[in-house]
Formats: structure tokens, C-alpha cells, sequence
């Protein structure tokens, strides 16, 4: 399977709070198939009117995870917070199935430093990240970005493999990305603002702006 195409497919939603559920509806939204997880019968029956596939399991047990078809989702969200040990043993079964990217829910530094441990790739603060950004940052291949409002934003993005190695003369105008390079940043260097000179290199991060939706595309490229 190609990296382009690891990117596609469903994500898998446990944990049907207020962010879980947030989060899940985001998701769909963006027009990617989600399955929402919640052993909490009163939440799957108030979220089944609303999302696509909503099941009740015990999701620190594998073999309840096996039967509700997790194994068919490479992208997982822990979105658990009212228990951390429900959480962190969530995601010790998710990572004992191999799922390839799990992220999760951290309700203090210290419930972080366990996730890590134990496994996650990725661990979100609710408190600073709403659903609909960590929704777009789960689909996509941005590696930050902050929104501004009128379909404007500013986004961290690796360099595009087409343009690895060219300089920004060579590339210029980008019209048909329809962003604009800010600057870059390679490992160890100090941010250097764009330039005609600037090398695209494999290793770097660029810094582009431009509608939400064209940064997207842009990052889509790497």
C-alpha cells in the first residue's frame, strides 16, 4: 500500500463525550467513513441517529475490538476522558492489534507521558484542540496549521516530493497549488524566510499559506 493511499480509508472513534462525538461528526464531514466506539449504552443509542456506525464494546478487551472489525481501520482516536486507566488500556489493546496510528486523549501531562509509553502516536489536549482541527490534521498530511477564519489559513507541511531539491525560482509561481511559500526550516537550522534561492529540500518544512481546503492538496502531495 502506497503512502497516498494509507491516507484514505476510515477512522475509528472511541469514546462518545462531548470532544468524541465532535470529533466524529468532523470527521464525516470531511466525507471520511467513521466507526464510534462507547461502551456507555446511553451515548451509542443518542449518537446512532447521528453517525453512520455507533456500536457498544468493551474497548480495553482485543477480542471485543477483534468482533466490532478495528483491525479494518489503520487511524484510530482514543477519545476517552472520564477514565484514564479505560484509556491507556485502550490504547495498549490497539497497539497489541498493530493499528498503525493511534491517537489519543490526554487529560494531564502526566496522563500523556502513560499514553506515550504505552504506545501512542499522537496525544491531543481537547482543552487546546477542538474536533475540527484535530480532525483535519488526522486526514490529512498537514503537520500543523492554525485557521484564521474566510477559508484562510497557515500550515506546516513536508516538502512535496516533485519539488524536493529545486530551488523557489524553479518552482515560481505556484499558482497551480494555489498557496504561497513562507519560508522553510531544515533540522538543526535556524527558519529562513522564502526566497528566489530558497532550497526545497527532501528533509524540510515548509511553511505555506493559503485556503484551507489548497493547503490540504499541497500537503497531500508528499
Amino acid at each position: 500500500m502506497s503512502d497516498r493511499e494509507s491516507e484514505a480509508g476510515g477512522v475509528a472513534v472511541v469514546g462518545l463525550g462531548r470532544f468524541g462525538g465532535q470529533l466524529a461528526g468532523a470527521l464525516i464531514r470531511l466525507g471520511h467513513e467513521v466507526l464510534a466506539i462507547d461502551r456507555n449504552a446511553d451515548l451509542v443509542q443518542r449518537w446512532s441517529d447521528q453517525l453512520d456506525r455507533v456500536v457498544q464494546a468493551d474497548t480495553t478487551d482485543e477480542d471485543a475490538l477483534r468482533q466490532v472489525g478495528i483491525g479494518d481501520f489503520r487511524r484510530v482516536v482514543v477519545a476517552i476522558g472520564a477514565s484514564v486507566e479505560a484509556s491507556v488500556l485502550t490504547v495498549l489493546a490497539m497497539v497489541e492489534l498493530g493499528v498503525a496510528q493511534v491517537w489519543a486523549r490526554a487529560t494531564s501531562e502526566k496522563h500523556a507521558k502513560i499514553l506515550a509509553a504505552v504506545g501512542a502516536h499522537h496525544v491531543i489536549f481537547p482543552e487546546a484542540e477542538t474536533g475540527e482541527r484535530v480532525a483535519h490534521l488526522i486526514v490529512t498530511r498537514m503537520l500543523d496549521f492554525i485557521e484564521f477564519g474566510d477559508d484562510f489559513a497557515i500550515a506546516k507541511v513536508r516538502v512535496p516530493e516533485a519539488l524536493a531539491g529545486k530551488s523557489l525560482s524553479q518552482v515560481r509561481p505556484i499558482d497551480q497549488y494555489g498557496v504561497r511559500i513562507l519560508g522553510a526550516k531544515l533540522p538543526g537550522e535556524p527558519f529562513e524566510y522564502a526566497s528566489d534561492s530558497t532550497v526545497l529540500r527532501p528533509e524540510g518544512i515548509l511553511v505555506v499559506e493559503g485556503a484551507l481546503n489548497q493547503l490540504q492538496h499541497f500537503a497531500d502531495l508528499t
